[in-house]
């Protein structure tokens, strides 16, 4: 081979800079897990309206500390007394954000510098920059319009497939696609269903997480199996499902009434049933192709994350929403969704070959 050949120098800068994407794509992957973990504690600490403004937190670029910053902050929003213990995991939650936004824009500029190849997926990052936008924009509108259920609902959502969207690029990156007999290649066509349909089911369940907890409705049920000791309580689902709600009061506590978050509540639950019967049907069904396609690992993992999110899920309601509980509820949540993401991403790249 000549080294001093153009081709071998543009393989050797293209080498380097693949390289360079999978690390900074690991890292925003992990960035983007612990962002979700920071809201998820912000929220639950009643810190979403810990700085009155965006994107600064009073009018200043970090929470006023000194007298006079208090007094200039007090007098800049008179209606929002400064909480320091509020305003700074609301603001480091914002510079956690940022800097996994510009992780994301570096993620495309490198891609988008190096020659094309199938291995550096551009719109892929180019679709992750879109999403970070758009979380951004969601990260304002939960503080301008003050906790806002269906923003704040919408940013949880987007957080999460923001994660995955990262994680799924890491295995872009990482991996080849497997080769496989025609004969299996068939046969997990026909599960493909049954693990994209998991997926789907708990993005949704993920989405009436957000809406329990935007709506303030995590404890609009304090015992199990029964709901203020009732199977089937009084529940006023139109109220609680209403996705029209009005522009401007200050959500922060909730406004709706009992009936209405206890819907939302059971909504949850029974999503939670729904959710968990795909998932083990899915795992099982993939199980005799497991070892074959070298997934045997993943479908342990994903049964784990499976019994601990359901074991969380019940302690948040027996112990009344501990926070490190409740934090661990969102985490492990964003972890199940990975590795389904994971299992769909095998089976969808399988590549057939003739034994």
């Amino acid at each position: 081979m000549d080294y001093r050949s153009p081709s071998f120098f543009h393989s050797t800068v293209s080498t380097a800079r693949h390289k360079w994407l999978s690390r900074l794509a690991l890292f925003a992957t992990l960035l983007a897990f612990c962002v979700i973990l920071k809201g998820a504690y912000t929220r639950l600490v009643d810190a979403g309206l810990g700085c009155p403004d965006w994107p600064g937190c009073y009018g200043f670029l970090s929470v006023p500390n000194e007298s006079h910053e208090i007094a200039l902050a007090e007098a800049r929003f008179p209606d929002a007394p400064v909480e320091v213990h509020k305003g700074w995991p609301e603001m480091i939650h914002r510079y956690m954000a940022s800097t996994l936004g510009l992780a994301i824009l570096a993620l495309a500029w490198i891609s988008w510098r190096s020659p094309p190849s199938p291995s550096l997926p551009r719109k892929h990052a180019l679709a992750l920059v879109g999403l970070v936008v758009l979380q951004g924009l969601f990260g304002m509108w939960t503080v301008t319009l003050k906790l806002w259920p269906q923003v704040v609902t919408a940013h949880l959502l987007g957080g999460m497939m923001t994660l995955a969207l990262l994680s799924l690029l890491v295995m872009r990156l990482k991996t080849s696609r497997q080769l496989v007999s025609l004969d299996v290649l068939s046969q997990t066509r026909r599960l493909r269903l049954w693990t994209f349909a998991a997926v789907v089911a708990l993005v949704i369940q993920i989405f009436l997480g957000g809406w329990v907890t935007s709506n303030y409705a995590a404890l609009a049920c304090p015992d199990f199996p029964t709901c203020q000791t009732q199977w089937w309580p009084e529940m006023d689902f139109k109220t609680g499902f209403n996705f029209f709600q009005e522009v401007g009061p200050n959500y922060l506590g909730g406004l709706m009434h009992n009936e209405a978050r206890v819907a939302i509540h059971m909504a949850h639950r029974m999503g939670a049933v729904c959710v968990t019967l795909l998932i083990v049907v899915s795992l099982w069904k993939l199980w005799g192709l497991s070892e074959l396609l070298k997934i045997r690992q993943g479908l342990v993992l994903a049964g784990l994350l499976l019994l601990l999110q359901i074991g969380l899920g019940l302690t948040n309601v027996l112990a009344l929403l501990p926070l490190p509980v409740a934090v661990a509820h969102n985490g492990v949540a964003a972890l199940l969704l990975l590795s389904l993401v994971w299992l769909n991403y095998r089976l969808f790249t399988l590549k057939g070959t003739q034994s």
